[in-house]
């Protein structure tokens, strides 16, 4: 049956009809003839132009959720550009779903409030041994308790094999089967909401990975002259250009509506190529908040972004983007040099003490200058943005994976110091983020895997050690193709039952309930931040209101009391990582009195409990 535009053209794809089957849409503008090949009847079904120019479009009242079709443009046998499912691999046949039909759905109320959140990144693939959804799901309510706030899964769309750290994307509706397809997804999502956390997707608007070539039969998916160092970057520019915007338009609906996610991370924000006079980001913003307000939800949106401009956290109505906050890399180098030692690659410019007291008071360390790993001028004053529209880390996928030992803090630090890293991201006036395992100490290493096709195993490894070495990373990596690279990033969940892990758990779990019920550390304020390089000391004090806490770290490797910071008021301690006094006159910061000594490699944190 023929499927013409009406006022509500029915989305891409194969989708439920409310009469009965599925409805089939298609944008193939090089197609002169497409056809669908419904696989279980054996029948073809001729899709007729649909009055939008290059849409075709049809319904077959036979159809059910489950049934495999392939599309035939002009003969060729090719998967759906817009594939809710492929329970056969990238390159079989398509699955026509119906989630309304898989279970009910948990929506969380009142939307999701980024500024008092507490993010933790997510690997579905190694976050347990069988890399499932249904598998992570029994983990939810204990990171609910310690604390977090919303789950951040790495990308979950179909391509580049079985396994991967998803960022190779072909299928971007469809749900990567080995996690358990849309139904694993959905009830993800619901069983998360029921916990009381928000959950954010990862998604890669700006490239595809290794398979998506087909999608160039269909229409200009690609863009004709640029591409990213990973794959071919989207066509916002030339003929065709409306409609690429639109498939991703659509990606969005499907999750925050279909699947009631919160939010979006912006992959390589930056590696989208678009024209100056028709930004493809605003628009999506837009769009997102289109989607969200029928449902009574702001889908939140972060942007993983190098160009370091605060201009595109602005409203749209005042200029900006629309996005609600960036990642600050510049927050965890000045963090990971200064207690590591690392100085390759992108910590050239960091590791002073004075370098990472200044990140917790602008999350920009070099707006505008010359740096010696990044570009001269690169970047933008960061007065007019908000702290908790900055999402910092002291680890996380990349910053892991991205070095050939795939070492966490837990192997790179002593565990006083990881400690003290972690709690120093705590204590910080932004929205910290806990990459998966931090909250009970994981020790086992984080590798950057994939699953290419044979041909391109060879080229995935030369391409990883080329990337590693030009951050200023010689050690070899282990085969990113080897299964064993991947089990050996899977996370060990019986050390977060030993002592020691639950010890640890017990360490985030106090710090978070801090930074939820310290009017200092609840509320927007203003943060200070002292650092004695030579001494090895470092001083955060955070006010609000008339309420204020401090965070005083020693660094050194012996016992040793704090410098005189002049920082007047009656403090008592509140959270000790080693050794100290809890009477009220254990910080002394004014000069007066004897202040007693903190521990090595430790922090405490204090609170006034009378305006200073």
């Amino acid at each position: 049956m023929a499927e013409k535009d009406g006022e509500n053209p029915p989305a891409l794809g194969a989708t439920p009809d409310p009469a009965g089957g599925f409805r089939f849409r298609v944008w193939a503008p090089r197609a002169r003839r497409v056809e669908v090949e419904l696989v279980r009847t054996g029948r073809r079904l001729a899709l007729e132009p649909t009055g939008r120019a290059g849409h075709f479009g049809g319904r077959d009242t036979d159809s059910r959720p489950g049934d495999r079709y392939w599309y035939r443009a002009d003969g060729r046998r090719l998967p759906d550009p817009t594939s809710r499912y492929q329970p056969d691999g990238g390159d079989g046949p398509s699955a026509m779903v119906d989630l309304g039909e898989i279970g009910p759905l948990v929506t969380r109320e009142g939307g999701f409030d980024l500024s008092r959140s507490v993010l933790y990144e997510l690997h579905v693939g190694t976050f347990t041994e069988p890399g499932t959804f249904e598998a992570a799901v029994p983990h939810l309510a204990a990171l609910a308790r310690t604390g977090v706030t919303a789950v951040e899964l790495l990308p979950v769309p179909e391509g580049g094999g079985e396994r991967g750290w998803g960022y190779g994307g072909v299928h971007l509706f469809a749900v990567r089967r080995a996690y358990g397809g849309p139904a694993g997804l959905l009830r993800f999502v619901d069983a998360a909401h029921r916990t009381g956390l928000a959950v954010l997707l990862d998604v890669v608007y700006n490239h595809w990975g290794h398979g998506a070539d087909f999608l160039e039969r269909f229409g200009p998916y690609f863009h004709p002259r640029a591409r990213t160092p990973w794959g071919p970057t989207p066509n916002f520019v030339a003929a065709g250009h409306e409609e690429v915007r639109e498939y991703f338009f659509e990606n969005a609906r499907w999750w925050i509506a279909g699947f009631g996610i919160d939010g979006f991370r912006l992959d390589a924000f930056h590696e989208v190529h678009d024209r100056p006079s028709r930004r493809f980001w605003p628009e999506f913003s837009s769009v997102c908040r289109e989607i969200g307000a029928p449902l009574g939800r702001r889908p939140v949106l972060i942007a993983e972004s190098d160009l370091r401009d605060v201009s595109i956290l602005r409203p749209e109505e005042r200029g900006g983007w629309g996005i609600d906050a960036q990642w600050a890399d510049d927050f965890h180098h000045a963090l990971h040099a200064a207690l590591t030692g690392e100085r390759r690659g992108y910590y050239a410019d960091f590791g002073a003490l004075e370098l990472l007291a200044r990140v917790f008071e602008r999350p920009f360390r070099f707006p505008g200058a010359y740096t010696e790993s990044r570009d001269p001028a690169a970047g933008t004053a960061d007065d007019a943005a908000t702290a908790v529209q900055f999402v910092v880390f002291d680890q996380n996928h990349d910053q892991i994976g991205n070095r050939g030992d795939g070492a966490r803090l837990t192997r790179l630090l002593p565990s006083d110091l990881a400690r003290v890293a972690l709690g120093l991201t705590l204590f910080s006036p932004y929205v910290p983020m806990l990459f998966m395992g931090e909250e009970y100490g994981e020790e086992r290493p984080f590798y950057f895997f994939g699953d290419p096709p044979p041909l391109g195993r060879r080229r995935l490894a030369a391409g990883r050690r080329r990337h590693l070495r030009a951050n200023g990373f010689e050690e070899a990596p282990p085969d990113p193709s080897d299964p064993a690279t991947r089990a050996a990033s899977s996370l060990d969940w019986a050390a977060a039952d030993s002592d020691a892990g639950r010890a640890r758990r017990g360490f985030v779990t106090e710090l978070l309930r801090l930074r939820r019920e310290l009017p200092s550390l609840a509320r927007p304020g203003r943060t200070e931040a002292l650092a004695f390089d030579r001494e090895r000391w470092l001083a955060i004090r955070r006010t609000s209101g008339g309420s204020q806490a401090v965070m005083l770290v020693n660094l050194r490797d012996e016992a040793a009391a704090p410098p005189t910071l002049g920082w007047p008021g009656r403090w008592t301690v509140r959270f000790a990582s080693g050794g100290i006094g809890t009477s009220p006159d254990a910080l002394r910061l004014d000069g007066t009195g004897d202040p007693a000594p903190l521990a090595a490699r430790s922090f405490v944190i204090g609170e006034s409990v009378r305006p200073g």
